[in-house]
């Protein structure tokens, strides 16, 4: 006999018990933020539409500049058809745009977002003396003085920055422009221009997860040239509310990866490197996989908004790793009417190649040096498949995995 289906108030009743039981587990775990950053400064010299707007007024030997919405190959032959005195001259005039355009060069989105980071700090230097701000007004641009001046130290290099409401950042560590390999970190819920960088849990924010992972992989792999970028160019949900349990900011963000991927340079294949909320960002990002990424790899994920790997479109090998004390074990997976991310991805039956997260030690810690967390996310950034360590005793991670160091 055919079951019947469950009626439609059973359906609204399982999914308002499981976003009670979301909201439970995020309150009582950690997930939300103790400061939430209320700033809506605008871009360097003003909003991102201001700066859009100067920059489509801009012209070049009475030439139209490309739109920030432009492919990366048109934006790519643009500059190259520009002497070096017209690209200093845009970056000068356009920082904030010039900063953001995937497809202009890398040198050049280097100076642009440091000068875009030096009018964001003047501009923070004197809200902090401004007395017409609250007390907790001028906290907030003290510490935004206190990012920006750490954004614009000389060894750093800042692929993107928008200081806008939370603000948007991605940093490179390494040679972005020579690397075969790059992995992308795409944190999770929290981060912020602030959060982009801690002191205390350092390798729980995103700054810290990227240094720690390009020390490991060239452990793994000394000959190889990698780069990691710290992406945290988009708006990811603050605190507690509807934005963690659905798929809003995850689209808005899947766009702004595969934009950002499409324009890195060079042939290196890439890895995706997915935390927490990340994974959301990635699994929809997936569906219009760019060429050159080759590894999906997600840790203590809420759902990828796939029902199982293969579903995932594209050519890519789809990881997962979950900690044992982490407390994401516990959200119920699901999405009904847009809430919830579905099935968990550390499933068996999901069909992800499952690894070894062991010393993580909860939601946070899988950047954590010395973890075989970190060390197998390294072997998929550098391509080294057999060092890696599978969570199943068989080794069934790397099964048909081929031309590989994997045995």
């Amino acid at each position: 006999m055919t079951p019947l289906p469950p009626s439609p108030t059973l359906t609204v009743w399982r999914a308002l018990l499981a976003l009670a039981v979301v909201f439970v587990l995020l309150a009582t775990t950690g997930w939300t933020s103790a400061h939430r950053p209320r700033g809506a400064v605008g871009g360097a010299g003003g909003s991102w539409a201001e700066a859009v707007a100067g920059w489509r007024a801009e012209r070049v030997g009475g030439r139209a500049l490309p739109g920030t919405d432009a492919s990366v190959r048109a934006v790519a032959a643009f500059f190259a058809s520009l002497g070096p005195a017209d690209r200093q001259r845009l970056a000068r005039r356009h920082p904030l745009v010039v900063g953001n355009l995937n497809g202009a060069p890398l040198d050049l989105r280097y100076r642009a977002n440091r000068r875009s980071l030096g009018m964001a700090l003047a501009r923070e230097r004197l809200r902090v003396e401004d007395q017409r701000l609250s007390p907790e007004g001028r906290r907030e641009a003290a510490h935004r003085v206190h990012r920006f001046s750490g954004l614009m130290s000389e060894d750093r290099r800042i692929l993107a920055f928008d200081p806008s409401g939370t603000g948007r950042v991605a940093e490179v560590i390494g040679d972005l422009d020579r690397a075969e390999r790059v992995s992308v970190i795409v944190p999770g819920v929290d981060t912020t221009l602030i959060t982009f960088q801690r002191t205390a849990r350092r390798y729980e924010a995103p700054v810290g997860m990227a240094e720690s992972l390009y020390a490991a992989e060239r452990a793994a792999a000394p000959d190889v040239r990698t780069a990691v970028i710290a992406w945290a160019d988009y708006t990811a949900p603050t605190g507690v509310g509807m934005d963690a349990v659905t798929g809003r900011l995850a689209r808005s963000g899947a766009e702004r990866l595969v934009a950002m991927t499409e324009g890195l340079p060079g042939n290196a294949r890439v890895a995706w490197l997915c935390h927490s909320y990340g994974s959301v960002v990635c699994g929809l990002a997936a569906r219009r996989l760019p060429s050159r990424v080759s590894d999906i790899a997600v840790a203590g994920s809420p759902g990828m908004r796939a029902d199982r790997a293969a579903d995932i479109r594209g050519h890519a090998r789809v990881w997962t790793m979950l900690d044992p004390e982490d407390w994401i074990a516990d959200m119920p997976h699901m999405d009904v009417g847009g809430l919830g991310h579905g099935p968990d991805p550390n499933a068996p039956e999901f069909g992800a190649r499952r690894l070894s997260a062991s010393g993580a030690g909860g939601h946070g810690g899988y950047f954590l040096p010395g973890t075989d967390s970190v060390r197998n996310l390294a072997g998929i950034g550098v391509g080294a498949y057999g060092i890696l360590r599978c969570a199943d005793a068989d080794d069934a991670c790397r099964r048909g995995i081929f031309g590989t160091e994997s045995a």
